[in-house]
């Protein structure tokens, strides 16, 4: 069998704008509950979630029955030798698109996509290969640099004067504007809707996009993600899988009962 072409990085590469869903419950059946739904891809959080790497496998293949479903990994870090050793071992697992949260510089960015390539390009370890799913592969180890779609998360003040030295890293396939952290950065605590917040996520959008590389965001305001995508978003979260189920339970529950709790 020959390795697969990674369709989102594909999408990417075509500026087709991709629509998807964050998973933070940490369970295979909602998931798949979710990857029938229709969204382009699904996100399975390990930063903010109670995910590690056995769920997030048991997720994947849950997602994988569903033809048209990318799944993507956010690692808890990807920095260090520790971050090095978990984006290898989400590889190894099946993943071939990772999110990585804090890349504030150029050279972190370069190191992780040296984690994230087989030598001579990258430093990952060969065996993984061998053990899992990609062991069907017989190119794999040759295709497997081209195929890995590597997304790298905006959240700080330095990482926003750094946009343009993160994006022209040869391998950072997509940059990710984390709100709620980059608010906090800026001073805006809780408040990612601010005014001033907007507009310097509307100017680091198009500074993303005039670089050639795709911006991606999470914004679950539908207005405020219709306009975003007018911009250029080309990987966009429009909600979470925790935050759907509480509204709708609680959206029910205050039919019968009112006075219930907030």
């Amino acid at each position: 069998m020959q390795t697969p072409v990674n369709p989102f990085k594909q999408a990417l590469k075509e500026r087709r704008a991709q629509i998807g869903l964050w998973l933070g419950l940490g369970d295979p059946y909602a998931a798949e509950i979710c990857a029938g739904a229709g969204f382009d891809w699904l996100l399975i959080d390990s930063e903010h979630s109670p995910n590690d790497l056995r769920s997030t496998l048991r997720i994947a293949q849950a997602i994988a029955a569903y033809p048209g479903v990318h799944a993507i990994a956010r690692v808890p870090m990807g920095h260090g030798h520790v971050g090095q050793m978990l984006i290898k071992q989400y590889l190894d697992i099946g993943m071939q698109t990772l999110l990585v949260p804090m890349v504030d510089t150029p050279e972190q960015a370069r190191d992780l996509v040296r984690s994230m390539r087989y030598p001579p390009d990258g430093a990952r370890g060969m065996g993984g290969a061998r053990a899992s799913r990609w062991g069907a592969y017989t190119d794999y180890s040759l295709r497997a640099n081209e195929e890995v779609c590597l997304l790298v998360q905006i959240e700080s003040k330095e990482a926003l004067d750094n946009i343009e030295a993160i994006a022209a890293i040869d391998g950072v396939d997509g940059l990710f504007i984390g709100p709620s952290d980059l608010s906090a950065s800026l001073g805006y605590v809780g408040n990612n809707t601010h005014p001033e917040v907007q507009q310097i996520i509307d100017d680091a959008i198009r500074r993303i996009s005039a670089c050639g590389k795709a911006p991606g965001i999470l914004t679950a305001d539908e207005t405020l993600a219709r306009h975003q995508l007018a911009l250029g978003v080309l990987f966009m979260g429009v909600g979470i899988d925790h935050r759907i189920l509480a509204r709708g339970t609680s959206e029910l529950a205050s039919k019968y009962k009112p006075a219930g709790p907030a």
